[in-house]
């Protein structure tokens, strides 16, 4: 039986544990931290249940997808040991900018409203295109129908930036709602495919779903799975040596026949002999992440999901490449009544301040975060700062995820060229070099979310496993 080593137990290592244990392989994931996960972390606070990480989840049918190739891979069935259950959220979010305010989609009464109908219209036949590129091989011949739908709306504006910028008939703020989503992929829409801009009306076509219990309910999912199909899932094993054959930890060695790896590059780097200076270049943002309990609900009409947006975005894109806090930044605030989503007893907050990959430790009166906070509420017509309504609450900075991602706390790390954005950043994931390493997850992936992670770990395994699965 050939053995297979998984470096870390965040989605996309449990995600390829699963698939290499039904396929045969005797697996051992091993994680430093004491939890699964990765960035999708379940804490506690006063007593109370929160997850961080992603928030949402977005095209559903790669989820499903996942499932039936772990089905088609052993005699374990995905049913019978782990099962998900998805609720669909009214709307997108709530977006402040400057005077601006609306969700997605655009409500019929709102004067984005016809602008907004068009541009949904025409990228509704990119959404189905979308979903093919993130499970499929961009040179796959199925691939080919996608990449025509996505040419035809695009042309030759391959941007983000320079596509929205066509759009002249757009009112200004609407575009630049929507070119601020690049951010999911830590870099501003000049450095991103123009993929990115149909990912809000993706979005709004098919909904955005949120797993019953909180996101952390997939890594959980996919730990079961992996397990039912004989995966040992090891925590607390820090890795200090990845060799040909052979993974060395600080107690133990394992022998392996593969080894994939979602470590961020440079961290893998290390761990094969490369110097431990972090190698230049720009790197994608960080965050400064609030996860709060409060004394009591947020004002009814609060959606679940509200972003504030910086009166200049462009000052927030220089910032963030130049690695130092923006003037405004965008902001998410994630807020769940008891009882929703979650099974608490009180309101739970999460404020998410995108931040530069600095690698510093912020608090709630730091400056910079103190003038958010302040900013924030008042752009949600609060009656006071939102962290006067905390029972107790945590922080973490780009201190905490530089201290087991990426170097200075970069979400994606370094910054990625344009051609391997999106669901191009196929030709990473394996190097004919060294044919017993495979990369998924944050090893290779430019952010996108949930549905990126999984179709990437589809695309890494397919080419693995040498057969179609």
């Amino acid at each position: 039986m050939k053995k297979a080593v998984v470096l870390g137990a965040g989605i996309s290592g449990l995600a390829s544990a699963g698939l290499l244990a039904q396929a045969g392989y005797q697996v051992t994931v091993l994680e430093r931290n004491t939890w699964i996960g990765g960035k999708s972390r379940r804490v506690e606070v006063a007593g109370q249940r929160m997850d961080t990480g992603p928030a949402l989840v977005t095209f559903p049918e790669v989820w499903q997808q996942y499932l039936q190739t772990y089905d088609s891979l052993g005699s374990v069935k995905s049913a019978e040991v782990a099962k998900v259950e998805f609720t669909q959220l009214a709307e997108i979010g709530r977006y402040f900018y400057k005077n601006h305010e609306t969700v997605l989609p655009v409500l019929e009464n709102h004067h984005w409203y016809e602008a907004w109908s068009k541009f949904k219209a025409q990228h509704d036949q990119v959404t189905k295109s979308i979903s093919t590129l993130l499970t499929a091989h961009p040179f796959d011949p199925k691939a080919m129908p996608a990449l025509t739908n996505m040419l035809k709306v695009y042309g030759f504006r391959i941007t983000t930036s320079s596509y929205m910028n066509s759009l002249t008939w757009m009112p200004q703020g609407l575009r630049e709602v929507i070119a601020i989503h690049t951010l999911n992929a830590g870099v501003s829409p000049r450095r991103t495919l123009a993929i990115y801009a149909s990912m809000t009306a993706a979005m709004a076509s098919q909904g955005i779903s949120v797993p019953v219990g909180g996101v952390n309910e997939l890594p959980q999912a996919l730990a079961k799975l992996a397990q039912a199909a004989g995966a040992e899932i090891r925590l607390g094993e820090k890795v200090v040596s990845v060799r040909k054959g052979l993974v060395q930890t600080e107690t133990e060695s394992f022998a392996a026949d593969v080894v994939v790896s979602s470590l961020d590059p440079e961290v893998l780097g290390r761990l094969m002999g490369k110097p431990a200076k972090p190698a230049p270049g720009a790197r994608s943002c960080s965050g400064v992440a609030i996860y709060a309990v409060l004394k009591k609900p947020l004002p009814v009409g609060t959606v679940t999901h509200s972003v504030v947006m910086p009166d200049e975005p462009e000052e927030l894109y220089r910032s963030l490449e130049a690695g130092v806090p923006p003037q405004q930044t965008m902001a998410f605030v994630n807020y769940y009544r008891a009882g929703e989503i979650y099974p608490n007893e009180k309101p739970t907050v999460a404020v998410l301040l995108t931040a530069p990959a600095d690698g510093k430790k912020y608090d709630i009166n730091s400056d910079w975060v103190r003038a958010e906070i302040n900013r924030i509420s008042k752009v949600m017509k609060l009656d006071s700062p939102i962290d006067e309504l905390f029972e107790d609450h945590i922080v973490l900075t780009p201190e905490y995820f530089g201290e087991w991602g990426a170097a200075l706390g970069a979400l994606y790390g370094k910054t990625r060229p344009l051609w391997q954005s999106g669901p191009f950043h196929v030709p990473q994931h394996h190097n004919i070099f060294r044919p017993w390493l495979w990369r998924v997850g944050a090893s290779v992936h430019p952010g996108g979310g949930i549905p990126a992670v999984l179709g990437g770990t589809l695309l890494s395994l397919r080419k693995l496993l040498k057969k179609k699965i």
